[in-house]
């Protein structure tokens, strides 16, 4: 009998990935092309949704040549992605402009709106969201009042894995972790709100159905078998929200269990078996059904470091500055970054906050600001793990995995600012594994969802310095501080900027 392999995806924000896996716990391929985020103005983030359908359909021949298997042995395909993007998609199906990426922070004006016109309690109680830079009605109203051409022609809404699946098979859908982030979407009665509908401008047609991510949504339909170079009709799930299926395939499966996801944004989720909300964080879905994950996701970390390395030591690779700021004492002799380069999500939801280096002084180097910079990223991990205190759940392990769990520095001050062991996922693909594995359950490759763990290895744990946590501890009532007084001037910029009249806060 011939292997059968099972295809996942992720439109990630720096890259589109593809795996291919065997139902016996094998990895038989993997392929990625860099995706391009585009920052026109401050506090935009945008991507181009075709740009991912171009990778695609580069990345599966790919996989396909490298593990030596043919079309027709790929079971079944998943795609996870980015959450929740806002994707405007006209009647054949092409998209009418770039994505609005989840942390993109122009909005501000429109979430005042919804504020000032909505309940925000009763909104909460209700979505289990806030309203936030990750709305989408805020987005959707926004693109009504700035490009409203566009929006008149916009057919569907969607995210960015969806808008894959629809390219994959023509049928619209909407997983439901992008319904659920949206902010318009009831969690208890799983129905779309109307009078939010209405805010935002746009009606229920608009809004594809709604499916559980190992759903079989549809099948490659032949122009995109010809273009992906997949077999026509190989079943397509509903997919995952790439922190999920990312959290799903690190292992984060029962009580306790706590993923911090070193990335180009900054992911936190804790597994609950409950449904249990919390204004300061989001709430998801888990892949597995009658799960949750507390999720917490900072607009900005892995790319505030590319960001600095770019601009500042483009001559050095990441492991050089990794050496050089390794000889840097804890807490950067007195330097204290804030890390909302783009505004922030969880837990503080301020579109207008900015990044902040405090306490520079002509003794310090670029090294000093590079460990600052994962000093901060990892302060704002801290604060969410508090928040979780707060609510009286314990953590019962730490997992940590993306692109960043690679660098040893970073795992060290991750682990001395939080004071709790990292595992270190080896290897760990993430949200593709995860949208594989997921696709295998729809099409009933694996009986069981324990069946991950066929896939996970821990390379390493790194434990914390408790000497160094000390430090990171009083530090981390400077970092605090340094938002709460700083507030009111990022406010003052914004309006300097034009970006906000003083009318709307």
């Amino acid at each position: 009998m011939d292997a059968e392999f099972l295809l996942g995806i992720d439109i990630g924000t720096t890259a589109t990935k593809a795996i291919l896996i065997d139902a016996s716990g094998g990895l038989a391929a993997e392929a990625a092309r860099p995706a391009s985020l585009h920052t026109p103005q401050a506090g935009w983030a945008e991507e181009d949704p075709l740009e991912w359908w171009e990778n695609l359909c580069a990345v599966i021949p790919e996989c396909l040549e490298k593990s030596g298997a043919a079309a027709s042995q790929v079971r079944a395909v998943g795609v996870s992605g980015m959450v929740p993007t806002t994707i405007l998609v006209d009647r054949v199906g092409n998209p009418l402009r770039r994505s609005i990426q989840q942390n993109d922070a122009r909005s501000h004006a429109e979430i005042a709106y919804f504020k000032t016109h909505a309940d925000h309690a009763e909104v909460f109680r209700r979505t289990g969201s806030a309203i936030t830079q990750q709305s989408i009605g805020p987005k959707l109203l926004w693109i009504a009042r700035n490009e409203p051409e566009r929006f008149a022609a916009a057919t569907w809404v969607m995210g960015s894995y969806d808008y894959i699946n629809f390219r994959l098979t023509g049928q619209p859908a909407l997983e439901r972790n992008w319904a659920l982030e949206s902010g318009l979407f009831d969690l208890e009665k799983e129905v779309w709100i109307d009078e939010l509908l209405e805010l935002a401008g746009i009606k229920r047609s608009q809004l594809p159905p709604v499916f559980s991510s190992s759903q079989v949504i549809g099948a490659v339909s032949a122009p995109a078998a010809r273009e992906t170079g997949l077999a026509e009709g190989t079943p397509v799930v509903a997919g995952s929200a790439d922190h999920v299926a990312s959290a799903f395939s690190a292992g984060i499966k029962d009580n306790g269990d706590l993923l911090v996801k070193l990335g180009g944004a900054g992911d936190i989720l804790y597994s609950l078996d409950r449904l249990e909300v919390d204004p300061r964080l989001f709430i998801d879905y888990h892949v597995i059904p009658g799960l949750y994950l507390l999720n917490g996701c900072m607009a900005s970390s892995g790319s505030i470091i590319k960001w600095f390395r770019n601009n500042f030591a483009p001559d050095l690779d990441y492991s050089e500055l990794d050496s050089e700021a390794s000889r840097i004492p804890a807490g950067s002799d007195g330097l204290v970054l804030l890390p909302y380069f783009i505004g922030e999500k969880t837990p503080v939801f301020d579109p207008l906050a900015r990044g902040v280096l405090l306490g520079l002084t002509l003794q310090h180097t670029k090294a000093h600001i590079y460990r600052a910079i994962l000093e901060g990223i990892s302060f704002g991990f801290f604060h969410h793990l508090q928040v979780l205190e707060e609510r009286g759940f314990g953590v019962r392990r730490v997992r940590v995995a993306n692109g960043g769990a690679r660098s040893q520095l970073w795992r060290q001050v991750t682990a001395d600012v939080i004071g709790q062991p990292l595992e270190e996922v080896a290897n760990h693909p993430g949200s593709s594994l995860g949208a594989a594995f997921v696709a295998g359950m729809g099409v009933g490759a694996f009986d069981d969802w324990s069946e991950i763990e066929k896939y996970i290895r821990i390379a390493s744990t790194t434990v914390p310095n408790p000497d160094n946590h000390e430090k990171y501890l009083q530090l981390f009532g400077v970092y605090r501080d340094l938002y709460r007084a700083n507030k009111g001037i990022f406010l003052q910029l914004a309006q300097a900027e034009g970006l906000v009249r003083a009318a709307e806060h």
